[in-house]
């Protein structure tokens, strides 16, 4: 009976330690304020002149401008952004 509790409180700290683990992993953009980001409105309409359609724009947990859509070659796209200096973080095309 010991060995068979000792396994169970072994498996329930392996679930607890599982369960408070993050699910996914963050893109992190930037650390500075808000105030030194671009505009949401102008990037965006810098991105459509560099060709993206944008589906959907959103700001990250990780402080990046976040764009679902397609780019110039009619690839669907998810694109994450630097904020401040607009440079792509991480890109995934579809």
């Amino acid at each position: 009976m010991k060995s068979y509790s000792m396994f169970a409180m072994v498996v329930m700290t392996v679930g607890l330690v599982a369960a408070c683990s993050p699910a996914k992993d963050v893109t992190q953009c930037t650390v500075a304020p808000m105030s030194d980001w671009q505009d949401q409105a102008e990037f965006q309409l810098q991105l459509v002149e560099q060709g993206y359609d944008i589906n959907e724009f959103k700001v990250t947990e990780g402080n990046c401008y976040e764009i679902y859509g397609t780019d110039k070659d009619g690839n669907k796209v998810e694109v994450y952004f630097n904020p401040v200096d607009g440079k792509v973080i991480k890109s995934e095309t579809h």
